[in-house]
């Protein structure tokens, strides 16, 4: 007879993981399947962790070469090890890997090692031995969706994967897409002597955020060193001695071009991934971008199986899973589940970083909502000066009857931390006078938050 749990988790990332914690912290028996030698999904072993590991080492570098002589910290000869940086990016890998391990045994979930596939509602099967149980999850991530006539190799095309483990700094990588991991990752290499290229089909960078921000975004790229190709197409890639030959024609029309290039990362975005699962054989819907449907609480069409994460509509965001991981097992548990779509931050991990959370300008004008805007600029804080990051604001946006908050945006350091605040007014459904009202040390950067907050109603103090 099969082996039984109250609950089957599909996948490990982080939607996974934590819907598998957290159900077995409200005293469920828990089995989670991976297919992967260690735990934690695209997100922990190829995707954020050692992005990040590798964004902070790269910015490190770049600021002892750049930016440290205006604190009178001088370095002669300054040079990088790049498998020194690869080693640390494994380690930090290594480390977060064998944290959720922990994890899983710490809380007594069995982990099912291989890859699942549905034999009914209830019975999946892994490497040949089945399992079953009362309630089945499906958050087995996403991948990158590829570019027709652009054949991915890993070694001189790459995705993202590729990306974080190249043996050397390319002469010159061009990079597919002018969202978050292309962005990100093109300033990695920029900071350590590629030349970068940034093709777009888009006639702007992070098409999901708000409009200024990219346009200021774009102005900061570009002093890094930065090029962009923006209303491009790509439409074939060759692969010669030399590297890659890409072939290029204007969005919109007109004459075709060549660019050649060392590597070519292709980061157009991630779509679901659910081959293998046998979703067809037990009837679970899923729509026109294979992406599983769900209700409001993430069950889909079949009794009994639900899920969560990049596999369902929604942002592909590592905590957006987590959320709904949390959420879901509450739900089944008993519980008030609930996750705020509205109050999903998105942050690009460049230097300076992005961050983003609710409406856009752009979003506002289209509802035909009446709105407040107001803005600081790092220029004028106090601490962004003694720390010499000043490029970049803060922008809040409100309702002009209610003034509660409809979005945030900052561009400037350490975005992706200051966002919280901004998030978590959102969460409580606070105004702009709110966060105004609220006292913040001196000097921080957070100060720029506040600051932005008495723009709303034209009394910002220090500009």
């Amino acid at each position: 007879m099969p082996d039984q749990f109250d609950l089957i988790v599909i996948g490990a990332g982080p939607g996974g993981y934590v819907c598998a914690i957290r159900a077995a912290q409200l005293g469920m028996k828990v089995a989670c399947v991976e297919k992967r030698a260690t735990l934690g999904g695209t997100c922990l072993n190829v995707g954020c962790i050692p992005s990040k590991a590798l964004l902070q080492s790269s910015e490190n570098y770049h600021a002892l070469l750049h930016g440290f002589a205006q604190h009178g910290v001088m370095a002669k000869e300054v040079s990088f090890d790049l498998p020194t940086m690869m080693g640390h990016k494994d380690e930090v890998v290594g480390a977060n890997t064998k944290g959720v391990e922990f994890l899983f045994k710490k809380n007594r979930i069995t982990w099912l090692k291989g890859a699942a596939a549905f034999k009914s509602a209830d019975m999946i099967t892994v490497e040949g031995v089945d399992y079953t149980a009362k309630h089945i999850v499906i958050a087995t991530g996403s991948e990158s969706v590829p570019l027709p006539g652009v054949e991915i190799d890993e070694v001189s095309i790459v995705t993202s994967t590729g990306a974080i483990a190249l043996a050397s700094v390319p002469k010159h990588l061009v990079v597919i897409g002018g969202g978050y991991i292309g962005l990100e990752l093109g300033s990695v290499w920029r900071r350590l002597g590629a030349e970068v290229t940034v093709v777009e089909y888009l006639d702007r960078l992070v098409p999901t955020m708000d409009g200024e921000i990219a346009t200021s975004f774009q102005k900061i790229l570009t002093k890094l060193g930065m090029k962009f190709k923006l209303g491009t197409k790509v439409t074939g890639a060759t692969k010669t001695d030399a590297g890659v030959t890409l072939m290029l024609e204007p969005a919109k029309g007109g004459a075709a071009e060549t660019l050649q290039s060392d590597v070519v990362l292709v980061a157009i975005g991630r779509r679901a991934h659910t081959e293998g699962l046998g979703l067809d054989g037990v009837g679970v819907a899923t729509d026109e971008r294979g992406r599983v449907k769900t209700d409001g609480h993430f069950a889909t069409n079949v009794k009994g199986i639900y899920a969560i994460g990049d596999v369902i509509a929604g942002a592909m965001l590592a905590h957006k899973a987590e959320e709904e991981g949390v959420a879901l097992a509450e739900l089944l548990a008993g519980q008030a589940g609930h996750v705020n779509y509205g109050a999903i931050p998105g942050v690009v991990y460049t230097w300076p970083e992005v961050a983003s959370v609710g409406k856009t300008e752009e979003e506002l004008k289209a509802e035909g909502v009446a709105y407040k805007s107001g803005k600081f600029p790092f220029m004028a804080n106090g601490r962004a000066r003694a720390m010499g990051d000043t490029d970049g604001f803060v922008k809040i946006l409100s309702d002009k009857t209610t003034d509660q908050v409809l979005g945030a945006h900052i561009i400037g350091p350490d975005a992706g931390t200051m966002i919280a605040e901004l998030v978590l007014a959102m969460e409580f459904g606070a105004s702009a006078e709110d966060i105004a009202r609220t006292s913040h040390a001196h000097p921080t950067l957070n100060e720029a938050v506040k600051e932005a907050a008495l723009a709303v109603d034209g009394r910002a103090l220090h500009i």
